[in-house]
């Protein structure tokens, strides 16, 4: 049987159109291509970026930077010496970017200036950290990206 070049045309492109449909549905129903935002509440996040950018200001202008490592424990997160723990209050998120359901809020509540976060609770990889702290009502913020 003979073909002619408009067949063969035709037949390239339901060829090719049947190609890209498949990848087309595999993409959208495969739970490895699954791309959510960021966080569920975005835009209403958005609308505090500038006191988020105050915060982490004030934290450099009063000298209240925080140290982050990671120790054979876990994650230590140590706060300035002259500032008096059981005055601090506040809360470290936890951010993993690959995978939402790692993520979590620890308050902090202090008895001396570091607080550990156990080595069970984290998985190896990125993490992005935001401490968000009080110290006798003047708020600071500490963010930093972390691979563990």
């Amino acid at each position: 049987m003979k073909i002619n070049w408009g067949t063969g045309i035709v037949l390239a492109f339901i060829g090719f159109i049947g190609f890209i449909l498949y990848f087309v549905v595999r993409m959208s129903t495969d739970d490895r291509a699954n791309h959510d935002l960021v966080t569920d509440e975005y835009y209403k996040q958005e609308l505090t970026y500038q006191k988020q950018i105050d915060d982490s200001e004030s934290a450099t202008e009063m000298n209240a930077n925080l140290k982050v490592e990671k120790t054979e424990e876990g994650l230590v997160i140590s706060f300035p010496e002259r500032f008096d723990p059981k005055k601090i209050t506040g809360t470290v998120s936890l951010y993993r970017p690959s995978n939402k359901h790692l993520d979590s809020n620890f308050p902090i509540s202090l008895s001396n200036t570091h607080l550990l976060i156990p080595d069970n609770r984290l998985v190896d990889g990125r993490w992005d950290i935001t401490v968000q702290w009080q110290y006798e009502g003047k708020p600071f913020l500490h963010k930093q990206k972390l691979v563990y």
